[in-house]
């Protein structure tokens, strides 16, 4: 039986009207047959934010190109406190978007990365990677663990102002994203698990309301119709506009305990953090990725919020944010003293 909006959590009129406009706008510019987004209408639904480079309560940013040829980007923060200090947490962080929408620099983004820099504190690293249809697995794979290999470098000079001063040890650093940023993180930390870096060190992942799927329907996509911000239509149409053509919802990169997915037992894959919302329609879908975690032997840890819709992290005045930002903090620490 389906779920009705007289058992949602009651949301400030102003995030609803959020809620709707960006929904609005995915089911209007996307083709119905998962190959075009028209981009110059979908960029009025998602204000971009400029880099700051005068503190906005003690963070500053700035962007970073990797590769012009793949306009592969990020933007950098750092928190102005931290100077001097020897040692900062990295967090490399994926944003979501069902991997066709959204940017590093998007409003919602740019706030998000900018509080975890401020509240943790830590070097943010948000990694603005190459969207579907136009570009398709593992495009944006590629890109993610590209960026990796760029800040690995001893060239890179970015995370000096900002703390890490010490050159004795490995930098520790952490893989994070929401959404399909949380499937990003997973595959990501999967190949930075077994590459040899120079100064960086893999710490934990970090994935909220992680982006997995499958053939088959779960009980929350089947009851959760009408959840704020996804659907089983809109997130099958993501997954049409990712995969190669010919591709179904159990290729390992999406259904990743599935039939087809790759045993990661004898993997040094890090300790996991994984955020669940009790509103959103890929709850058993996230739900079996802490279940195959633990079943390959891997450390995971998770967090639910019962009233907690897809995406809620991105309005900061809801309480739940608060409670989020505080289990990342605790994470980080716990991993950074193991």
């Amino acid at each position: 039986m389906s779920s009705t909006k007289k058992n949602w959590p009651k949301l400030p009129l102003g995030i609803r009207l959020l809620i709707a406009g960006h929904s609005m706008s995915v089911d209007a510019f996307s083709r119905y047959d998962g190959n075009a987004v028209n981009r110059r209408l979908m960029n009025l639904f998602d204000p971009k934010a400029s880099p700051s480079r005068k503190p906005d309560n003690g963070v500053v940013s700035s962007d970073i190109v990797v590769d012009t040829t793949r306009k592969l980007w990020f933007r950098l923060y750092g928190n102005t406190t931290t100077a001097g200090k020897m040692s900062i947490p990295i967090i490399v962080y994926f944003h979501g978007g069902g991997f066709a929408y959204m940017a590093a620099n998007s409003m919602n983004y740019d706030d998000l990365c900018k509080r975890l820099a401020r509240e943790i504190p830590a070097v943010v690293v948000s990694v603005n990677y190459r969207l579907s249809p136009e570009h398709r697995y593992p495009s944006q794979y590629e890109d993610g663990f590209d960026v990796l290999k760029f800040i690995d470098n001893p060239d890179f000079e970015g995370f000096s102002a900002f703390g890490n001063t010490d050159t004795s040890s490995k930098k520790a650093f952490f893989i994070a994203g929401d959404s399909a940023g949380g499937n990003l993180a997973h595959h990501v930390a999967l190949k930075a698990c077994q590459h040899q870096f120079s100064l960086l060190k893999l710490h934990g992942v970090i994935a909220l309301q992680p982006f997995f799927g499958g053939e088959e329907r779960t009980e929350s996509e089947l009851k959760l119709v009408g959840a704020p911000l996804i659907s089983v239509k809109r997130t099958d149409w993501m997954w049409k506009a990712f995969l190669p053509h010919g591709y179904n919802r159990d290729h390992h990169v999406v259904n990743v305990f599935g039939p087809n997915s790759v045993d990661i037992s004898d993997l040094p894959f890090p300790p996991t953090l994984v955020f669940i919302g009790g509103f959103d329609p890929l709850q058993d879908w996230q739900r079996k990725y802490v279940e195959g975690l633990n079943k390959s032997g891997k450390h995971v840890y998770k967090i639910e919020y019962p009233n907690a819709f897809h995406g809620f992290y991105a309005f900061p005045q809801l309480p739940d944010t608060s409670l989020l930002m505080a289990e990342i903090k605790n994470f980080v620490l716990k991993q950074l003293d193991q």
